[in-house]
């Protein structure tokens, strides 16, 4: 578990947990079972995390199953990510007004939100944030929204213990246990005493344990804790060999199997809505009837949209084929070259709300399999 402090908490003492990030300011989200998933929401009492609630995940397919215990954390990721927090799916970037009167005005959208505590991030979504603060905040130019967003925000990490069937985390290096980014991580403990492990990863979070109903932790709170996210990785439901997805990607740029998979893919858009680090936008513009008020917006889009590749002329992407290419090969190919990391974290959302279950792992599977028989035939 490292060599940070750590210490030991009933369930019952989330809602201490929570209480004492609202008493600080913050905006508490986590958790909870809505829209037959578990999804994030505003938190007014751990009561409200999924409890007893676990999940069941193949291509294509999500059941809400019961579990036979009280786990507050006993499902993978769901349709949700962070993202929808840090970086809104619709977010209103600046007004103008004019008048007869006087010259026309502009003003900017103030962030002016209370900072934002996040319970119950996965080691996944860890990485996934760290991916995106890379995209928005670690480049020559800052966005202003994200990063006011981002700023303060306290996280509570959750290691996982109950992998789904289309996640691959070990697989990226992003799971299932946190390493770093974090001001507390929590391990949750369902053998024997039914506890909490609790890691201090900021000073803020050691002064929020403190607050907490604790005991310190001991050697076999601590070997329990291990062996949790150990079975976790251990039961991973796919994998991918990552190593050299760059230059693999490149050479089978013009394969077949990208018109195989376009046969059955509905260019939804789905995965890209799901996954936790993609971040492509586009930009709406609108006035009132008068004329004298307007409004720019910055909405989410999708590069599985034809109007989404669209210059002078017609679209640079008019195929399915072409646009899931671009989807794949920028998710795990060239993100390494525009921000020098995977895109992809291993959370197996774009497998799972995939509705024709198209899956990551297998295309790149296939794609290797294939050369490695074009190699046995030269």
């Amino acid at each position: 578990m490292g060599d940070l402090t750590a210490a030991v908490i009933a369930p019952e003492a989330l809602d201490e947990l929570c209480n004492a990030l609202r008493e600080r300011g913050f905006r508490v989200l986590g958790p909870t079972v809505g829209d037959g998933a578990i999804v994030y929401r505003d938190l007014d009492s751990a009561a409200q995390l999924p409890i007893g609630w676990g999940d069941e995940q193949d291509g294509g397919t999500y059941w809400l199953v019961r579990r036979p215990d009280a786990a507050r954390f006993g499902y993978a990721v769901g349709p949700d990510s962070w993202k929808r927090f840090l970086f809104p799916p619709r977010v209103r970037l600046w007004r103008a007004h004019r008048d007869d009167a006087a010259p026309p005005t502009f003003e900017e959208e103030p962030v002016d939100d209370p900072p934002l505590a996040l319970v119950g991030v996965r080691a996944c979504e860890l990485r996934a944030i760290a991916i995106q603060d890379r995209v928005f905040t670690g480049g020559r130019y800052v966005d202003r929204d994200y990063a006011a967003r981002r700023e303060g925000a306290f996280v509570v990490a959750v290691n996982c213990f109950e992998p789904a069937g289309t996640c691959f985390c070990v697989s990226t290096g992003t799971g299932p246990r946190v390493e770093a980014g974090f001001d507390l991580a929590l391990t949750e403990v369902l053998a024997g005493e039914h506890r909490f492990v609790v890691e201090v990863g900021s000073e803020r979070g050691g002064d929020v344990l403190a607050e907490l109903t604790s005991r310190p932790a001991t050697g076999a709170d601590l070997a329990a804790a291990r062996e949790a996210t150990d079975a976790a990785a251990d039961r991973m439901g796919r994998t991918l060999e990552v190593g050299d997805l760059r230059e693999l990607l490149g050479r089978k740029a013009e394969h077949p199997r990208w018109a195989d998979v376009a046969d059955r893919c509905l260019s939804c858009g789905n995965c890209t809505l799901v996954c936790p680090t993609c971040f492509c936008t586009g930009i709406e513009d609108t006035s009132d009837l008068s004329g004298d008020a307007a409004e720019r917006w910055r909405v989410w889009d999708s590069c599985f949209s034809v109007q989404y590749s669209y210059i002078h002329g017609g679209a640079v992407r008019p195929s399915v084929r072409s646009r899931y290419r671009q989807w794949l090969t920028h998710k795990l190919a060239t993100w390494q070259d525009q921000f020098g990391m995977l895109g992809c974290v291993g959370c197996g959302r774009c497998i799972t709300w995939c509705p024709a279950a198209i899956d990551l792992t297998e295309e790149v599977a296939a794609l290797r399999a294939v050369e490695v028989r074009d190699d046995a035939v030269a």
